[in-house]
């Protein structure tokens, strides 16, 4: 209770606030970044020969998402992940490979359980959202 008697505000704290902000991020991207390089899967989605700007587009993008600066809209507008990652073949195989990667780099973080859960949830359903593709052309 504050002087006059009424109830004190409960702070509200992003997931992004929690982590440690930016350089979380940054961190968990870098990470992530660093699988995807050697990856014989998943590095030929990257046309560019840096991975710098899709790294950069993907840390903007998960700082907004949990809570964060809002430059990734203010520069890309509005994410529409399915849209931009149409072109791209991900079936099963390349969403498993991406999540094998991006839970190293979230364990690296070594975050308390509530928010790494909460992280990784999310990360997690947007991996099985984005497949677009369901045969398995091994299979043939």
């Amino acid at each position: 209770m504050n002087s006059a008697g009424e109830p004190r505000p409960v702070p509200s704290t992003t997931l992004f606030e929690a982590v440690g902000g930016e350089p979380t991020f940054r961190r968990l991207v870098d990470r992530f970044y660093a699988g995807i390089a050697t990856d014989p899967l998943l590095r030929p989605m990257y046309p560019e020969g840096d991975l710098g700007p899709a790294a950069e587009r993907m840390t903007l993008f998960l700082m907004q998402y949990w809570g964060g600066p809002t430059t990734y809209s203010a520069q890309r507008g509005h994410p529409r992940l399915r849209m931009r990652h149409a072109p791209f073949r991900i079936g099963p195989a390349e969403r498993d490979a991406w999540l094998r990667h991006m839970r190293r780099a979230v364990d690296e973080l070594a975050l308390p359980p509530e928010t790494g859960t909460a992280l990784w949830d999310y990360l997690e359903r947007s991996a099985y959202f984005m497949v677009n593709v369901m045969e398995d052309p091994a299979a043939g």
